[in-house]
């Protein structure tokens, strides 16, 4: 670890433990509590540190300098004076939910019955951050060890009282490489339809996350098996049983396909690679098509780039990550194509910005199917040999100059000067009084005229 690792973890510990100091001092019981214990004893580094107190939301921001009251009717408190922000709260008891998201109400309580309304018991551990004793009054210090996702208490009441935990508890068995409780498993089953009254913004959060997790192949798995991935994603779900043709997709139908793919993904993808791997192959099942000589999928790559931007609006993601994301599905076949295509074609496809998340999504596409990389191997050799090359030029035909040849702007626009930068890319062109003149007879050839 180098010191600047060191210092980055050190942070919010450091900051937290400077809290619950300050709350002692002022005779207030001060405890790290869930997510952070639960990393803590599985030898995880937490990303960040909550503590708990029987400090009145009044009394935490009288002991520190700066702090913010993000939900002081709920007992929370942000304290912002040491190293790093540190969310306070108040032992408290929910009272009814009216939204299944959040309480209507609280009241304040003792460090065991604050745990008792936590969702899972892994989730349940207080610690004394002086000591390190732990306080488990759930059972989940054995849950740990056992490797299981359990809700506390009642599981239906569970996730009556907020909905989205459904969710997470297949996150967290994701992240973690858990199994669930049966009986929370089965208490997932029996409401999973209701999934949906949850905001899209935050469903959207909790399946990303999901797909990033070491364990993600497992997640999609629970998902589809709790019943949660036909009401969220039903063209994901729409995936299972469609055939595939064994010369090309030895292990299966496109959902084994897509679950497998999972576990050829970079250690860490990115959320719009890993949104890219679930929705590439979303247009089959509406293509599927039995011909004389083997099954065919044709233009599912078209239809799913489609369907994938539908997915992403519903999901409410960002423009950003939405573009990004319909890229990679609409063009996860051209590798097929590219040792045919011209040399300016193939390089700008290899200088795309989401081009290395294509790559990788190419090569597990290859490695959870047929497992031939000679299309891979390809690419990084162009791509080592672009390297060796002067960086890609800038274009010299621009927007301006087809406006002064008398061509309003339009959607040709785009065609026109894509062209004309694979001339230039090709050595065809090489000065500006050239690309002018390239222009002028692609437009004349075209039927256009300059004025």
């Amino acid at each position: 670890m180098t010191t600047a690792q060191a210092k980055k973890r050190e942070g919010p510990h450091e900051a937290a433990r400077f809290v619950a100091r300050r709350l002692r001092a002022a005779g207030f019981q001060a405890l790290f509590a869930g997510g952070c214990v639960r990393d803590l004893l599985l030898g995880r580094v937490p990303k960040d540190y909550d503590v708990a107190t029987n400090a009145t939301p009044e009394a935490v921001q009288k002991a520190f300098r700066r702090t913010v009251a993000v939900g002081a009717r709920f007992g929370v408190v942000v304290v912002l004076d040491g190293e790093a922000p540190v969310e306070v709260a108040t032992f408290r008891e929910d009272l009814e939910s009216s939204d299944a998201r959040r309480p209507d109400a609280v009241r304040f309580t003792d460090a065991c019955g604050d745990v008792l309304r936590r969702d899972f018991t892994v989730n349940g551990l207080l610690e004394d951050p002086e000591t390190g004793e732990v306080f488990d009054y759930v059972g989940g210090r054995a849950d740990l060890e056992a490797k299981i996702i359990r809700a506390i208490g009642d599981p239906a009441r569970r996730f009556e009282e907020d909905r989205l935990r459904m969710l997470r508890a297949i996150r967290f068995a994701a992240e973690l490489g858990f199994s669930i409780e049966p009986a929370t498993f089965e208490a997932i089953r029996a409401r999973a339809d209701a999934i949906t009254t949850v905001s899209w913004e935050r469903i959207a959060e909790e399946i990303g996350r999901i797909l990033v997790s070491s364990h993600a192949h497992l997640g999609l798995e629970m998902l589809e098996g709790a019943g949660l991935l036909s009401p969220l994603l039903p063209e994901v779900a729409a995936l299972k049983g469609v055939e595939q043709p064994v010369q090309f997709h030895p292990e299966g139908d496109v959902w084994i396909h897509t679950g497998m793919l999972f576990d050829h993904l970079p250690p860490v993808p990115s959320r719009e690679l890993a949104w890219g791997a679930l929705l590439h192959d979303i247009g089959k099942p509406r293509t599927f098509r039995r011909s004389p000589d083997r099954i065919r999928f044709d233009g599912h790559d078209t239809l799913g780039a489609r369907m994938a931007e539908g997915v992403c609006r519903r999901l409410k993601l960002s423009n950003a990550s939405a573009e990004r994301i319909v890229w990679l599905v609409r063009t996860h076949l051209y590798f097929k194509d590219l040792p045919q295509m011209r040399p300016a074609k193939v390089r700008r496809f290899l200088t795309e910005p989401a081009f290395p998340e294509a790559l990788d999504l190419h090569y597990a596409d290859c490695m959870a199917s047929h497992g031939n990389l000679e299309l891979h191997a390809f690419c990084r050799e162009r791509l080592a040999q672009y390297a060796r090359e002067p960086a890609r030029p800038k274009p010299l035909l621009g927007g301006n100059d087809l406006i002064a040849l008398g061509l309003e702007p339009g959607p040709v626009f785009k065609e026109i000067l894509e062209a004309a930068l694979d001339e230039q890319l090709e050595g065809k062109i090489s000065t500006k009084d050239e690309a002018i003149a390239w222009a002028k007879a692609h437009l004349k050839r075209d039927g256009r005229h300059e004025s």
